[in-house]
């Protein structure tokens, strides 16, 4: 079992829902983006807050962190429960934390490099260690060599650079007393020394709610994880929300929160939605194997990331690629490199997704993702392309100017009858001569802008070609 598969993913929950006409329809809080890019749609948008927490639609592409003790050893950020270390045994790794490398500065530089505008960091993972001063145990940071508020020194990095800072906790707690630890998914065995109390540890659990969401400034988001007892309580969001109520919630807690959490791309559930209903914000880490840093760790190629990260942008998701920093606080090269890599990427895709909405309803191809803003399409080809051409029925409307984003270059295209087109008897707009081989290792993005609503029949010029060497303002005419 994956560490999260017990949790009704938000993706999981949508099926049935992809296309529904008429904006704002699946909420009563929801409310369509101003703009030009409100102009196409018939895909319901996932409702937006209309309160400080619409930060999180302006800021859609995050940098998760995992890390800890578990790094010290570099197996895996669940090495306690995977590798079946009693806990006095583990507990011992807090005499070896001392990141002198540790420079939040440096984490937020190598996040902007990829294009991320925030960052969710993890306060307390399963194994109970915690980044900051808690007064509640004495399982943190300050009794260690290392003896410095984590959180502190990256709360205050954040809040000078205006990066909205989120908050990772795990409710499991493999080093707490009280937490019933029944050797469940993700749980410790029974331990003699232990005294189990749900209520006891829940106490436990909000004192250091309180102190995360009253000591370290403005708090933009709070990132539950591994409700293995799938305990329910409506009270505890409440008092993030009364002590933060910009930060937005996601759906691993307590209550159903703001927002659903697929991860890693195996939540097959939501592949055949065209745009999420739900607000989502999907999760993946550059790492095969772990979260957490791993010494032998095997990495994701960027083809794989981008396709994710596309599949999700293009469809009103919010996207959140993890690394795992190596004991010394420093982001391995590795990691760095792949991030620094989807950065240059990320620059060029940008406009396909900021600002656009899900407009893959134009077109009956499933094997692309379409965004729009106004009279302009981004056409996403997120999964691998069979060939060098891309049809978009049933769109019939001449492009004045196609572009490849990848490379800034003109595409061709030509609105005319394919011969399989033949029992329809109808042309259709297709791209083709694209560098399908010649950039295998990418993702590309044809952005195609339109005088008029590229959804009508209107602008129609049956017959029409445009090849690279006539330049995006000449079109010719076929014989």
């Amino acid at each position: 079992m994956k560490r999260r598969d017990f949790l009704k993913t938000g993706s999981a929950a949508l099926a049935g829902t992809a296309v529904i006409h008429g904006l704002g329809a699946a909420s009563d809080d929801a409310s369509p983006p101003r703009g030009p890019a409100q102009s196409s749609a018939r895909l319901t948008l996932a409702p937006r807050f209309g309160d400080g927490r619409d930060w999180w639609f302006q800021k859609r592409f995050g940098l998760f962190v995992h890390w800890g003790l578990y790094s010290i050893n570099g197996f895996h950020e669940q090495e306690q429960w995977r590798r079946r270390v009693p806990r006095q045994r583990y507990v011992q790794l807090a005499s070896q934390w001392n990141p002198a490398g540790f420079d939040p500065d440096a984490w937020l530089d190598l996040m902007q490099a990829a294009g991320m505008s925030y960052i969710c960091v993890t306060t307390k993972h399963h194994d109970g260690f915690c980044l900051w001063n808690t007064m509640l145990t004495r399982f943190n940071t300050m009794n260690t060599p290392f003896g410095r508020d984590v959180l502190r020194m990256l709360a205050d990095a954040c809040h000078r650079r205006g990066v909205p800072l989120c908050f990772y906790y795990s409710i499991a707690d493999w080093n707490h007393p009280n937490y019933p630890n029944q050797g469940r998914h993700h749980e410790l065995p029974p331990q003699p020394q232990d005294q189990p109390d749900l209520s006891r540890y829940l106490e436990f659990l909000k004192g250091q709610v309180r102190e995360l969401c009253t000591n370290y400034g403005r708090i933009s988001g709070f990132w539950w994880d591994m409700n293995v007892d799938g305990h329910v309580d409506p009270s505890i969001n409440a008092m993030i929300r009364r002590l933060q109520p910009a930060a937005v919630i996601n759906d691993r807690g307590f209550d159903p929160g703001d927002f659903g959490t697929p991860e890693r791309d195996i939540d097959a559930g939501g592949e055949a939605l065209l745009s999420f209903s739900r607000r989502t914000e999907a999760c993946q880490s550059v790492g095969v194997e772990s979260w957490g840093y791993r010494r032998d760790e095997s990495y994701y190629t960027d083809r794989h990331l981008m396709r994710s990260i596309d599949k999700y942008r293009a469809r009103d998701a919010n996207y959140l690629l993890n690394v795992g920093p190596r004991p010394d606080g420093t982001i391995p090269p590795e990691s760095s490199a792949i991030l620094r890599r989807l950065g240059r990427w990320h620059a060029a895709m940008r406009e396909s997704f900021d600002g656009t909405v899900p407009a893959s309803d134009l077109t009956s191809n499933r094997n692309v993702l379409v965004t729009r803003q106004g009279n302009t399409l981004y056409v996403h080809l997120h999964r691998d392309p069979v060939s060098d051409s891309v049809k978009l029925a049933p769109i019939r409307t001449t492009p004045r100017r196609a572009t490849l984003l990848n490379t800034g270059g003109p595409v061709a295209w030509a609105v005319d009858m394919a011969p399989s087109d033949h029992v329809e008897q109808a042309a259709y707009l297709r791209l083709t001569g694209l560098p399908a081989n010649e950039l295998s290792s990418t993702v590309m993005v044809v952005k195609l802008e339109f005088d008029g609503d590229p959804g009508l029949d209107s602008a129609v010029v049956r017959g029409a070609t445009m090849a690279p060497d006539d330049g995006p303002a000449r079109v010719r005419e076929r014989a």
